[in-house]
């Protein structure tokens, strides 16, 4: 969608919430207590030809096993790379969202980054291969802390959200029912443009959070 110059608002919400291969991200400016939905785009942390930057955690579960069952050297040095090429690649396409939207009037941004409840989870690659159906659970917080890393080099305010109690904490802090922001979003995805998957409503659901609570401190 294009992007519209700020209307004098002081701050804009990013929404991010990693999935494969990227995170979606949607800006949102909140003007008098209305919500306004200024950009809705994808940040990919894997070129197209780039199985490695796309999934090292698949790419590492093939591999041989080191001694005992765990990740070989071959596999640790993978992931790595994979990691190096991912944040790379966020770092990217968050500095670009962040130069357009400083050369429209949008100064001061505050990032919403949607997580889980997987902080118990030290060692990433060793998680992986431990069970197949884990290597997807690792793919996705690959990306996340690609997501988070880019935050980091940009300096930007990050502020990082459960997403399965998103909808409770957004009821109790927008002061609307489950109804009503359901409501809500559909109307706002109508101006945001294709796609509007459920991805987009959570990256969407997190920036107006975190941009209301900002704005009332």
């Amino acid at each position: 969608m294009k992007m519209e110059r700020s209307s004098g608002t002081d701050w804009i919400g990013l929404g991010l919430r990693a999935i494969k291969g990227g995170g979606v991200v949607v800006g949102m400016v909140v003007d008098e207590g209305v919500p306004r939905i200024v950009l809705s785009t994808f940040i990919p942390t894997a070129a197209s030809d780039d199985r490695l930057a796309l999934e090292p955690y698949r790419a590492a579960y093939e591999m041989q096993r080191g001694p005992h069952g765990g990740a070989s050297a071959q596999a640790v040095a993978a992931v790595a790379e994979g990691h190096k090429r991912q944040c790379a690649l966020a770092t990217r396409g968050l500095g670009d969202i962040v130069c357009k939207l400083h050369n429209t009037g949008y100064q001061q941004i505050v990032a919403a980054l949607l997580v889980n409840r997987a902080g118990w989870i030290i060692d990433t690659l060793a998680y992986s291969l431990a069970w197949p159906e884990h290597v997807p659970i690792a793919e996705g917080l690959a990306v996340r802390d690609a997501l988070r890393f880019a935050c980091g080099r940009h300096a930007l305010e990050v502020a990082e959200l459960d997403e399965k109690s998103l909808h409770e904490l957004a009821s109790k802090q927008l002061r609307l029912s489950p109804h009503d922001l359901d409501i809500r979003l559909k109307s706002l995805g109508a101006t945001a443009g294709r796609p509007w998957r459920k991805e987009q409503k959570l990256a969407c659901l997190s920036a107006w959070v975190t941009l209301t609570a900002r704005q009332r401190c």
